[in-house]
């Protein structure tokens, strides 16, 4: 009996952020509670995204891939008893690989001209967040006009970028975390 009871508290001691469920601060308690509906939010949209992406008879990697970062990172926000993150080194990477991958991620630049003479630009990977583009009565001038109108920006699209991109800065960091685990416990 007493062996269970010990198990129990030293299972309660392994939250990460240092405070047990009793007398727990309130900024603690707040932040649990946003971690954990934050995860659970990301894991439900992680697998309906992949769940409506993939059943449409052709797979694209991009979806999948979106699919999987929600996905690990909801499990990884909702289990933070099961692998132990850096704080540092987490928010370090986290927002590095947020705000880079984000920004690199106007590199992919697609164009389109629809529409009668619609002509749109689009940058922003995975999801497209800057765009411009113009209607004209003939594609050249279409062409024309979207070259000097000016760049809008989608921010739904953008937070959306910012959060997939973070998230997955916190994967690269829990896979680092695992293999030096496993380089621990075999070596």
């Amino acid at each position: 009996m007493a062996d269970q009871v010990a198990s129990i508290d030293e299972a309660r001691s392994d939250d990460p952020s240092g405070a047990g469920t009793r007398g727990e601060s309130g900024w603690a308690l707040v932040f649990r509670v946003l971690r954990a509906l934050a995860g659970g939010v990301s894991l439900v949209l992680g697998l309906l995204w992949i769940l409506l992406t993939t059943t449409q008879g052709h797979v694209h990697g991009t979806d999948l891939a979106v699919g999987l970062v929600l996905t690990i990172g909801g499990l990884v926000l909702l289990m933070p008893h099961r692998i132990r993150l850096p704080p540092v080194a987490t928010a370090i990477t986290v927002a590095v690989v947020g705000l880079g991958g984000t920004a690199a991620g106007l590199v992919v630049r697609t164009s389109q001209a629809c529409c009668m003479f619609a002509y749109i630009v689009d940058r922003g990977w995975p999801f497209h967040w800057l765009e411009r583009g113009a209607v004209a009565d003939d594609p050249d001038t279409a062409y024309r006009l979207a070259r000097g109108a000016h760049w809008d920006v989608n921010v739904i699209s953008l937070a959306a970028d910012l959060v997939l991109w973070a998230y997955a800065g916190m994967v690269l960091v829990v896979i680092a975390v695992l293999v030096r685990r496993a380089r621990r416990d075999h070596g």
